[in-house]
Order: structure tokens, then sequence, then C-alpha cells
């Protein structure tokens, strides 16, 4: 069978033919019908005039050029549709760049792959012309694949871990500032309510961090991978609490110390550009870690809950905020997409293996709670800001990273409302002598 005259059932309507008269070779939409089956749930259109699936689709996915095939051609899965995406080379019409998640469903849902026959591959190769097959330069957004990491030191090495986190967090302050809104908080929020707004989620969030870590005036909280330093702040203004915050990234620590300054907190609360392993060897009451664990490397985890266990004095409390894998035995590593465009060397586990580490370190696990549809929530919220405030971070940051963020951000939510990924909070106690913890016999942040 040839590729035009493939069951004409893989589309609700026949390809429309290039303008300008008959093509040399395969066109945009012969090439789709090679590589799916069943009726398309979207309209596809090619640069050279091409057309399939249904005429009247909500969704839209327009391939501009040919460096857009090739990157669809070279990369296939997410990876080379995200390089088409990012550099423009493919748009989704019918959908909001910064909140693509309507198209993102359908496409997962509704269409149905399936790889040519060798014949049919073949012809295609030949028709297209063997140099599609060279894979163009990425987008500038793009971080460098695992192999050429290297050059920055091993896997989750301090210049390597400080490379990862610069690019994905110094992307701008003004940018987050938009996309996060005032609580400049990039975890987590905790809705009581699906009606509840994003800022009080997230105060909500960091109540229930609070309450589970026992904190009260006087105490002293260590908070590692601090981010824009909202958790150090709410600590120190509600509850009267002594707090340090380290993070990795430079751009972070300095808008963070700034808020301080700005809310008269300097007394109590201070944020360092530092990593983790060189925070300061003191006993703290309380140690807080919301969104680190994912980037210190699942190999790590033994030295890093070490570390956090000799920075906590004799019945102080650990809460560890991450996100999971839902299967415990699923692979580590990201896919191609998250790897190469938001988290580089990011790394999750399940929350079997998360608690396992938690307790092999020393301490003592007492509360573990899941809160994956707490994050689809905040991620819908982010991309409505996003979208709210698109011109503005285009101009801040491209079109091409503001892209890669809805993207992200839709994509993401997804996965945490169908339970491809989970968001765990895990308390646990450095205990003394004689297993003494000071943990009530319940809950003391529960009413």
């Amino acid at each position: 069978m040839s590729l035009t005259d493939r069951d004409q059932g893989a589309a609700s309507v026949p390809a429309t033919p290039p303008a300008g008269g008959r093509h040399t070779g395969p066109t945009v939409a012969d090439v789709i019908r090679a590589v799916t089956t069943g009726p398309l749930p979207v309209r596809i259109t090619g640069y050279d005039g091409s057309a399939v699936g249904p005429s009247d689709a909500g969704i839209t996915l327009a391939i501009h050029s040919e460096r857009g095939l090739s990157y669809l051609l070279t990369a296939p899965g997410d990876l080379g549709m995200a390089r088409a995406y990012v550099s423009g080379d493919l748009a989704l019409q019918g959908v909001h760049p910064g909140d693509p998640y309507e198209a993102l469903r359908v496409l997962k849902d509704e269409l149905r792959l399936r790889p040519p026959s060798l014949a049919e591959g073949l012809a295609l190769v030949r028709g297209l012309g063997w140099e599609r097959l060279m894979p163009p330069p990425a987008p500038p957004q793009e971080a460098h694949p695992r192999w050429k990491r290297v050059m920055n030191g091993l896997r989750h090495s301090r210049v390597r871990d400080s490379t990862a986190i610069s690019h994905h967090y110094d992307v701008s302050n003004a940018f987050y500032e938009k996309v996060l809104g005032p609580s400049m908080t990039y975890t987590c929020a905790v809705f009581r309510s699906p009606d509840d707004t994003l800022e009080q989620a997230q105060a909500a969030k960091y109540d229930l961090v609070a309450g589970k870590l026992a904190l009260k005036k006087g105490m002293r909280l260590l908070d590692v991978g601090c981010g824009w330093g909202g958790m150090v702040r709410h600590a120190a203004r509600e509850y009267g609490v002594k707090a340090l915050g380290v993070t990795l990234s430079k751009a972070q620590a300095q808008w963070a110390q700034a808020a301080i300054e700005r809310e008269g907190l300097t007394e109590l609360a201070e944020v360092r550009y530092l990593d983790y392993r060189d925070a300061p060897a003191e006993q703290f009451d309380a140690i807080s870690s919301i969104g680190l664990t994912e980037h210190i490397g699942v190999r790590n985890y033994p030295a890093y809950f070490g570390s956090l266990r000799s920075r906590l004095r004799q019945g102080g409390r650990l809460l560890n905020h991450c996100i999971t894998r839902a299967d415990n035995r699923a692979p580590h590593r990201s896919g191609a997409f998250i790897d190469r465009y938001v988290f580089p060397d990011g790394e999750l586990a399940g929350p079997g293996r998360l608690i396992s580490e938690v307790h092999d370190a020393g301490f003592e696990v007492h509360h573990e709670e899941n809160l994956r549809q707490h994050y689809a929530l905040t991620l819908a919220a982010w991309c409505r800001n996003l979208v709210e405030h698109w011109d503005f971070c285009v101009s801040e940051v491209g079109a091409g990273t503001a892209r890669v963020w809805g993207l992200y951000m839709a994509g993401s939510r997804m996965a945490f409302e169908r339970n491809g990924i989970q968001l765990h909070q895990v308390l646990a106690t450095h205990n003394g002598p004689n297993g003494v913890s000071g943990y009530p016999l319940r809950p003391d942040w529960l009413p």
C-alpha cells in the first residue's frame, strides 16, 4: 500500500493537496497518514499547503516549515514536538500557548500513532530526501544532552547541580512574579476548596508545613532549597521563628533577601546563595525541604537526608515535600522534554523509596500524605496567570521560553490529575536517647 492510498479512515476528511499544483514528493499530510491510524481528532496543516483531519476540528496543529517537519521526524515523541513548538515551527491553534492543556488532552486521549511499515518508511525518506533525517540545531532554550553535561562535572556534582538549577530558576524574577503571583511560591499549594485563590492556597500550604513542624516563636528553622524565601518569610512573619533559607539560584537569593528587607524581617529571616551541603552545621529546631529533593539525585538520598539529620537537634522535626513517581518501580530519570527544557538532571523516586530513605537515614517517620490533586489545581492557576500576563512574559523571556512554560505546566497538570506523578509530604523526627521524639500521641496540627 502506498503512502497516498491508505485507508481514508485515517482522517475524517481527505487531505488537501498543496497549493500551486502537483507535488513531487510526499506532502506533510502524507507523512501524518503514515504515522497515525484511525480518525484524527485534530486538523493538521502543512507548510506545503496540504492538510489532513476534520476541517471543523476545534484544534489545529500547523507545521509551518521544513525545519519543523525535520524536528518531528528526527526526534520522535515529546522531544521532537517540543523542539518544533518551542521554535515556532509548529503552532497549536484553538488553545492559548500559555495553557495548551486541552490540546494536550485531546492528543493524548484520541491521537493514535503507529510505526510505518518498512516500505512506507523508505518511500517517505526517498521522497522527502535523506537530508530530512539530519536533526536541525536545537532551539536555544534546550539544555545539552546528558552526555554533554559531563563538561560541567559528574551528575549531581556541585558545579553541575548549580548549572542545572540556574537553567530553570534564573530565567527572570519579573517573569516568575507574573506566573507565580504575589507569594512567589513555586511549589504545590494546599486548597481547602477548589474555589480558593492561589494566594490563599499557598498561605495554607505554609501554615500546614509550620503546623507539622510545630513552629513556635523563638525556634530556629532551616529551609533548604528555599526558592524565593516564601517559607522563610512566612515562618518569621506569622510564627516569630528565626529562619534561614539556602538556595543554589543566585537570582532567587537576591529577590528573597530584598523581600525580607521590604517586609522588615531582617532580624528573623535570611536567605543565602548556598548549596544545601554547605548549610551551617548547627542544630536547628526544625528543617523544611520543599521542592528540593527532585534535584539532588536518588543515589544521593542517603547523604542528603543524613546531612539534614546532622543539622537537626534531637527531638526536632523534618518535613520533606517533593514530587514523586506514582510507581516505586518506575525509572527515576525524567523524559526527554522535561530533562532538556525544564529540569536538567531531575530525578523522581516513588513514595516508598522516599520514605525508606528517610527512615534509613535515622529518622522516625510519623506521617505522610499525598497532595497530588492539589498540585493539579496549583498548575492550573499558574497557567491562568501565564495566559493573563502573556504579552509581558514574552517581552521578558521571549516567546520560545514562554511556550516552554505553558507546555510544561499544562502537561504536568495532566500528569498529576491522572496519577502519573504525585506530591508527598513526609514528616519525621530526629529521636533522642531511648526513642524520645517529642511527637504527641496524635498529630498536633490537626483540630
